[in-house]
């Protein structure tokens, strides 16, 4: 976000609950007079009012980054085959449902075209053990990643996802065992290290930015070589 910003791109910051407020707000007093508005990805209705005032705040938008995710605790912990029913729906609809009513809203608002981008893991295509029902809602956003692009491509609306590797971040302290695989991706990476935060966001620039409009539909990996390695 940050990145952006410094690089002239005026932003909006969503939030999820009071709990999360604080913490966003902290980061947009980092940057330059951000609009920070609350956001359940689980209500259409509020959804539907973050649109309305980014219309009115900014009349049109150029990009629209989607970084949500959630799984319940006990979801992410045993067997992936006693998975709830009801812990499976929330997983994929907060995860990679929620991407399809942001780009329905957004698309209106991209009138010279724009870019959509998603937070996607490795995970969607291996297995990682602890990330379990997330690695089945990361597959399902990345397909979603590949037909919003197909569907969106004749208003040049461009919809793609970061891989990024595994990072030291808020969400990843609910997985078990992310400490194993932050250390395994250091040590087996091509690079021989973990990514920084600041890789993923410079990558996002490029994706957010004219300088990717030939790309679409593409899962990029920012993780310093790990997806290419087989052990």
């Amino acid at each position: 976000t940050q990145v952006l910003s410094q690089a002239g791109a005026r932003i909006a910051l969503t939030y999820q609950g009071e709990r999360l407020k604080e913490r966003v707000e902290a980061l947009a007093a980092t940057m330059e007079s951000p609009l920070t508005l609350p956001c359940d990805a689980t209500d259409d209705e509020q959804i539907a009012e973050v649109f309305q005032t980014l219309k009115a705040e900014f009349g049109d938008i150029s990009f629209v980054v989607h970084s949500i995710a959630f799984a319940n605790r006990e979801d992410l912990e045993g067997r992936f085959v006693d998975t709830g029913r009801e812990g499976f729906r929330i997983a994929l609809e907060v995860s990679a449902y929620s991407l399809l009513p942001l780009v329905r809203h957004a698309a209106p608002l991209m009138t010279n075209g724009g870019s959509v981008l998603a937070m996607t893991f490795d995970a969607s295509q291996k297995v990682y053990p602890g990330y379990n029902v997330m690695g089945t809602a990361k597959a399902a956003l990345e397909h979603s990643v590949r037909q919003l692009a197909y569907e969106f491509g004749e208003q040049n609306i461009r919809v793609n996802a970061i891989s990024a590797g595994p990072l030291q971040t808020l969400a990843a302290r609910g997985i078990s065992g992310f400490r194993d695989m932050h250390h395994a991706a250091a040590e087996k990476a091509p690079l021989k290290r973990n990514i920084t935060v600041t890789e993923v966001a410079q990558t996002a620039l490029f994706l957010c930015s004219g300088l990717s409009s030939g790309i679409t539909g593409a899962i990029i990996p920012v993780d310093a070589g790990y997806h290419i390695m087989a052990v």
